[in-house]
Order: C-alpha cells, then structure tokens, then sequence
C-alpha cells in the first residue's frame, strides 16, 4: 500500500477559497470550488514562478480564476487551463490526492 502524506484538514479550505502548501521545498495550492477540491504544483508554466500574490491568495477578484501575480494570467479552477496571459493554452500541473479522514493526502 503506498504511503500518503497529509497536507491539511479539508475544512480549513472553504468554498471560493485557496490555500498554499509547501512539503519539502514541494509549493502546491488547492482551490475549493462548488464542493470540489483542485490542487496544482503552485508554478505558472510561463515562467515558473510561483502564483499568489500574497499568502493563499492565488484567486482573482471575482474569485472565478486562479490569477498569476507574477504576469495576470487567468487559469480554470478545474482544468488548470490558462484562458489569458504570456502562457494561454498552457496549463497548471494538476496533483493527485486522497482525503482521508478528512485530511488531503498526497501520495508519496
């Protein structure tokens, strides 16, 4: 059986809201978004930095984007998939997890 690794309890990432993680040097962001969880490598494909803008703050205005901070570019909550920018029709990296006793876990 593989191991996972718990990154945070699913309730401290509300709807419309996002939430960064670093696990050994490793960024990741999760988005919640109608119910579901996203997460992503927190790495724009443009440039490879890193997206928010402040702490867990990786959402547009309307809170309907993820928005680099870095060049503006907009991406899908649940593709990843940049709609406006230097890197549109480029996509975030997508991470598989678990929840687990109400923990997302990663896989290791």
């Amino acid at each position: 059986m593989p191991t996972v690794t718990p990154l945070f309890d699913i309730s401290e990432l509300t709807e419309n809201s996002a939430k960064g993680i670093e696990l050994n040097q490793r960024k990741l962001f999760a988005v919640c978004r109608q119910g579901r969880i996203y997460l992503y490598e927190n790495r724009c494909p443009h440039k490879g930095v890193p997206l928010e803008w402040l702490p867990d703050t990786f959402l547009d205005v309307e809170k309907q984007f993820i928005q680099c901070s870095t060049h503006g570019a907009l991406f899908t909550i649940d593709k990843g998939l940049c709609i406006a920018g230097p890197c549109a029709g480029a996509s975030l990296i997508p991470v598989s997890y678990e929840i687990i006793d109400g923990q997302l876990c990663i896989p290791e």
